[in-house]
């Protein structure tokens, strides 16, 4: 089916914008000057400029290319990202959230052609028509970024910046620092606030997180702490944090909520350079380049969502760190509680997982593809076509045979996904939201979705839920999450008040829950295609007038839901 999926706007709606310095339209375009050689971000409060002097560029990259230089005012590199990337699935789209998990930087500008299935000629071809840019440019630009953010919010050497942001030599770094931003790094330091960076220990990077708002991020942190795996990750209402392999070893991040309100991101890296892709993962696993106001706007329109949206605006839907980890995630939690499932994967990486000490206090990583492969059979427990598939796919995600990425086109995706033993439709759609970000995913085999359709007034047999929520297009991955939150078994945990066991394993000492758990807990096998997040996600509140901020934890996983191998549909 062809779905209409967001667009950039057009010459006189961007003029609009900057009229108006319309923030939500930050990072989705950048307005330059001819008269003035600068470009801004459109929100800039400078004086608009004549619409006979104004060129609109989609990245700062290709402003860059046209010789002009980033305003001193407005900082536009320090913008949020574009939502167009995520919502797109054109080689553009997918090379620009390649660019950002800096493969350029790792294996040049043939290891992104070859991801994307062309020339490095050819793509660099594709690249300058539809961004203004070739990939070294929009790579440049990205390295710009990092090292602004770096040399504003840390104190960090200008070489240690220099190499965290991914250029070659110090030299490159200073000559690309005065060309983008028309001063040179020590010039652009002394902008930043004195408060930056204050609450880094030693070894440590902290930096601000750029968010479009508005952001529910009682729903973000109440979903991670919800489906926390001991050892590896640790949650509570307003932080989450955990240890992550990246490309030049194991790091250590915490996203936590700051008391300004600014989401901010702690992290150590074994490798410096790495800093721009942990951005780069931590924004996609956080959602935070949607445009949670095109978002609600678009849904608020049915009034069959209207108060839902009013009641938790600025949804997210939580992407992955690492595409293969939440795969064979997903695949462990099938069919068993949320509980079952984290203690299952606590064990996994108990057993199989690599200790670390890099983070403030010892944590595991997660266990690669290979260990898995090699003795997951010793380890996991349940039925025995179950765990054969489980171990199948990760040997596949070790060979090689099996590759997934946020480049990946979605429908070839899919394919792959399904062709596998123990992967069906409702697994490969979720892969599918969760990897590749695609804000138009809804999964119809999802019983606690559809008895959320129901209680809003919508229907709720497959068919019916299909062909209704059609209309919501491109953005049914965020409808999904408000189906999940007006769902009768979450909103009856949320009015309860009694927390999920796996928030219970997070929160701090002293707070003992003496009440009943939850009946998604007590009885999981009754309603074993529920999403993990069915006991533990938001819902909309019985009346409008509920304040946003008491929504519970936000976006369900399927992790503890998917159906086993071979998948079929949901039992009742």
């Amino acid at each position: 089916m062809s779905l209409p999926v967001p667009t950039a706007p057009g010459f006189a709606e961007r003029y609009r914008a900057i009229q108006s310095r319309d923030r939500r339209f930050d990072g989705q375009f950048v307005t330059a000057v001819r008269s003035t050689g600068i470009y801004c971000r459109p929100s800039c409060p400078a004086r608009t400029p004549r619409e006979a002097n104004v060129t609109f560029y989609a990245t700062s990259a290709a402003a860059h290319e046209a010789g002009y230089r980033a305003c001193k005012r407005c900082l536009p590199e320090a913008a949020p990202g574009s939502p167009l990337w995520d919502a797109r699935g054109d080689v553009a789209a997918r090379a620009m959230r390649l660019i950002a998990d800096g493969v350029v930087d790792r294996e040049g500008v043939p290891g992104l052609a070859r991801r994307l299935g062309y020339s490095p000629r050819h793509l660099t071809r594709v690249l300058t028509t539809e961004l203004g840019a070739g990939p070294l440019a929009l790579a440049r630009a990205h390295r710009a970024h990092t090292a602004r953010a770096l040399l504003v919010g840390t104190d960090l050497s200008s070489a240690d910046v220099a190499f965290s942001a991914g250029f070659s030599s110090i030299r490159q770094f200073t000559e690309t620092i005065g060309e983008v931003f028309g001063m040179p790094p020590r010039e652009l330091r002394a902008r930043r606030s004195r408060a930056s960076g204050a609450e880094a220990s030693a070894g440590e990077i902290d930096l601000a997180l750029p968010v479009r708002g508005p952001i529910d991020t009682t729903g973000l942190f109440g979903w991670m702490r919800a489906h926390a795996i001991p050892g590896v990750e640790v949650g509570d209402d307003r932080s989450f944090a955990r240890v992550v392999r990246l490309p030049g070893g194991p790091g250590w991040f915490e996203v936590r909520l700051a008391d300004d309100g600014r989401l901010r991101l702690r992290a150590r890296l074994t490798a410096l350079a790495d800093l721009g892709t942990l951005i780069a993962r931590v924004r996609r696993l956080f959602d935070l380049d949607a445009d949670p106001l095109a978002v609600d706007t678009e849904l608020s329109r049915h009034p069959e969502l209207a108060a839902a949206v009013a009641a938790i605006p600025g949804v997210r839907v939580p992407g992955a760190i690492d595409a293969g980890e939440m795969l064979l995630r997903a695949m462990i939690g099938q069919q068993i509680s949320v509980a079952s499932a984290r203690t299952m994967q606590g064990r996994l990486t108990a057993e199989l997982g690599e200790s670390v000490t890099i983070g403030p206090e010892p944590l595991t990583l997660f266990p690669d593809a290979a260990a898995i492969a090699g003795r997951g059979l010793e380890v996991l427990r349940g039925p025995g076509a179950r765990m054969r598939a489980i171990v199948g796919v990760a040997g596949a995600l070790a060979d090689g045979s099996l590759t997934l990425g946020p480049g990946d086109d979605g429908v070839e995706q899919r394919e792959r996904l399904l062709a596998l033993r123990g992967v069906g439709p409702w697994t490969a759609d979720y892969v599918r939201m969760r990897v590749l970000g695609d804000p138009d995913v809804l999964l119809p085999g999802d019983v606690a979705a559809r008895a959320g359709a129901a209680a809003l007034g919508l229907p709720s047999d497959p068919a019916g839920f299909t062909e209704w929520s059609a209309r919501l297009a491109p953005w049914r991955s965020y409808a999904m999450a408000h189906y999940w939150y007006a769902a009768p078994v979450t909103q009856a945990w949320r009015l309860s008040g009694v927390e999920t066991a796996a928030a219970a394993a997070v929160r701090r000492p002293g707070k003992a829950v003496t009440r009943r758990p939850p009946a998604p807990e007590r009885s999981h096998r009754r309603a074993a295609s529920l999403p993990t997040a069915s006991a533990s996600l938001p819902t909309a509140p019985s009346t409008p007038a509920a304040p946003a901020t008491l929504a519970a934890p936000a976006c369900p996983t399927a992790s503890a839901s998917l159906p086993t191998a071979p998948e079929s549909e949901p039992r009742r």
